[in-house]
């Protein structure tokens, strides 16, 4: 006997356990997957509770009601909420199908019998007929096939309400980006129209020693130059921000949007979690949760690909009455019933059903990388993102250092310049170090805030320690 031919005939074995209920298919146990349990870079700042709000640490009321009008307005939220919506009738539907259906039915005839038949003769010609009746049909659950489908129905709602917390939680990532984005164009701004400001003052300087016969007029065209240079370079730092309040204005769906300029340097750091962060914060991620109410799912459809293998069990049954006459219609004698039982079983397929079992099976395995690989992807993103945070706040202080030393050396080469100690090269180069360090040291403040995005985002929102209890 060939191994398929055993498969079709086991149903027959398994019935006395079959009778008492159970499900078919596996039941779904989580991967024992290896995970390590703090990150090879650590934060060093002490934990504290992080909201689910967590771009209200940055104290912003610009950017809270930005996020707010995003996750209102954007159209990836409402596509996401409808999904969920979608995913929750599926959910009922697949429930309800554990349930008997019960259909209420009634109906009028009058017909006429021919008068060239024996029925002629015993019966009237015209005859009357009403029929009210309740009718049920009902598939018993033996091998879980129900069952496992609204275990799938449930995975499979849960992943996408998931999947709208990811939404979300991209959304609001994009929107307070591209804020600091906005800030930081606001701040370079700031620098370039303070250095537009010095080599206005230097050209007006070179101005008068040239009229004094002090200077050459190379001197005069470097000043012309230098002062030129920033007034581009400001003209384009605007241009950007005005690109960047475009998009804003997009992802808010808020065509009257203005936003008045700030300063990157007010936001302050969001706090990051102590040493030793455990790795179950991970489980809060919300595509990690999709991913593994995916697997859940495709495990049930398993089961569900299982019961098409044995009988299928039906109940049917009716009650009503029919009369000639309404009046009568309800009286016992008009009583009528019908009960039925059904039984399907599946003989000669040509391996139509074990194909479908063999494709559930498939689908639970790419459902089982895929979770494995959520979790990569996660542990990456928050490595990447302590790191990222860690680093950038250790450049912070060499920069500043550089910045100090930039703007002292500028006054320094402008007053050597003034009374005759140096040529106008010496402040030329100074202007355009001390304007590159402010530059350097606004975009790496960018750099460290938008890294705590990606961090708050890595960890799939707000956060608590371990002392404060799980969120």
């Amino acid at each position: 006997m060939s191994m398929k031919t055993t498969r079709l005939l086991s149903p027959a074995l398994l019935l006395p356990v079959l009778l008492a209920g159970c499900a078919l298919g596996p039941d779904y146990q989580r991967p024992n997957l290896a995970m390590p349990a703090t990150y090879r870079e650590e934060a060093a700042l002490p934990g504290q509770d992080v909201p689910a709000e967590w771009w209200t640490l940055y104290n912003d009321a610009a950017l809270n009601k930005l996020v707010a009008d995003v996750l209102k307005n954007t159209a990836d939220t409402r596509i996401a909420a409808a999904q969920v919506e979608e995913a929750e009738a599926v959910l009922r539907q697949a429930n309800a199908s554990l349930f008997p259906q019960f259909d209420a039915g009634g109906g009028a005839t009058r017909s006429r019998v021919s008068t060239e038949t024996a029925l002629a003769a015993v019966a009237p010609l015209m005859r009357d007929e009403r029929r009210v009746s309740i009718s049920t049909a009902f598939e018993l659950d033996f091998w879980g096939k129900l069952r496992r489908g609204s275990e799938a129905a449930r995975a499979q709602a849960l992943a996408t309400t998931y999947g709208r917390d990811v939404v979300r939680l991209t959304v609001a990532g994009t929107a307070v980006q591209g804020y600091l984005a906005l800030r930081s164009l606001d701040a370079q701004i700031g620098a370039v129209r303070s250095s537009l400001k010095a080599r206005t003052e230097a050209l007006e300087v070179v101005k008068s020693r040239r009229e004094a016969g002090l200077t050459s007029d190379l001197d005069l065209n470097q000043a012309i130059g230098a002062r030129a240079d920033a007034a581009a370079q400001l003209i384009e730092l605007q241009r950007q921000r005005l690109v960047a309040e475009n998009l804003l204005r997009a992802l808010s769906a808020n065509g009257d949007l203005r936003l008045a300029e700030g300063d990157l340097r007010s936001l302050p750091l969001p706090p990051l979690p102590p040493p030793g962060l455990p790795s179950a914060l991970l489980d809060r991620r919300p595509d990690v949760r999709a991913a593994e109410q995916t697997l859940v799912a495709a495990n049930a459809q398993i089961g569900v690909a299982k019961a098409a293998l044995f009988p299928g069990i039906s109940l049917t049954g009716s009650y009503g009455g029919q009369s000639a006459a309404l009046e009568t219609l309800l009286d016992s004698g008009a009583r009528i019933w019908s009960g039925g039982f059904g039984l399907t079983l599946p003989i000669f397929d040509a391996g139509r059903n074990l194909a479908r079992v063999d494709q559930a099976s498939s689908r639970q395995q790419q459902a089982l990388f895929g979770y494995q690989k959520a979790i990569a992807v996660a542990f990456r993103e928050v490595a990447d993102a302590i790191g990222n945070v860690r680093q950038s706040a250790l450049a912070e202080a060499d920069l500043k250092t550089r910045l100090d030393a930039a703007r002292q050396s500028q006054e320094l080469a402008q007053a050597r310049y003034e009374a005759g100690y140096a040529a106008y090269l010496e402040v030329l180069d100074a202007q355009r170090t001390a304007n590159d360090a402010e530059l350097a040291w606004v975009r790496n403040r960018q750099s460290q805030l938008g890294y705590s995005v990606d961090f708050m985002k890595a960890l799939g929102g707000g956060w608590r320690p371990a002392t404060s209890g799980a969120n």
